[in-house]
């Protein structure tokens, strides 16, 4: 079952790669419980099949970097990027998107969250396995307010320009 528009995100985990230790947060990779980090805060969520991909890298991450200050000014907390890929790729990705500080990278290794979601899919006649869809979508306390989840192959509509329009 795929998420939809009044639903309450489900439990689940995400893997970060943390720069610099701080007090509950360890150098290297970090786990979080979702229902944890959502509470009480907006947050833009962007979920793509994978790091150093094209589209990926090229336009996804790169327009929630360029429109985060415009995000937090209509009152959205954090920005995630979630891809079936480990922490320490993403995290990797991350700098070289110079998204760090910007985008929290988060790691869905296995494609469980993604999965909890509704939103994976077969990638596998690519070599990649399970992976995310390509999608968008706005959390407010956990529940979702917008949704925004891309045909096959198209990059139209979980953009950050759509989402930003939304917020």
């Amino acid at each position: 079952m795929t998420i939809k528009i009044g639903d309450t995100l489900p439990e689940g985990t995400l893997s970060e790669f943390i720069e610099t230790e701080t007090e509950g947060c360890s150098l290297g990779p970090n786990t979080f419980n979702v229902q944890d980090l959502v509470k009480g805060k907006k947050i833009a969520i962007f979920g793509l099949p994978g790091a150093y991909t094209p589209t990926c890298s090229a336009q996804h991450v790169p327009g929630y970097v360029k429109h985060a200050a415009d995000l937090k000014a209509k009152g959205v907390d954090e920005i995630w990027c979630i891809s079936v890929n480990d922490a320490f790729v993403m995290g990797a990705w991350g700098r070289d998107q110079k998204a760090t500080g910007i985008v929290r990278m988060m790691a869905d290794g296995n494609a469980a969250y993604s999965k909890a979601l509704g939103l994976d899919a077969d990638f596998s006649k690519f070599g990649m396995g399970t992976r995310s869809q390509r999608y968008s979508l706005l959390v407010d306390n956990g529940v979702v307010t917008q949704l925004n989840i891309e045909q096959g192959g198209k990059f139209e509509v979980s953009n950050a320009e759509t989402l930003l329009a939304q917020a």
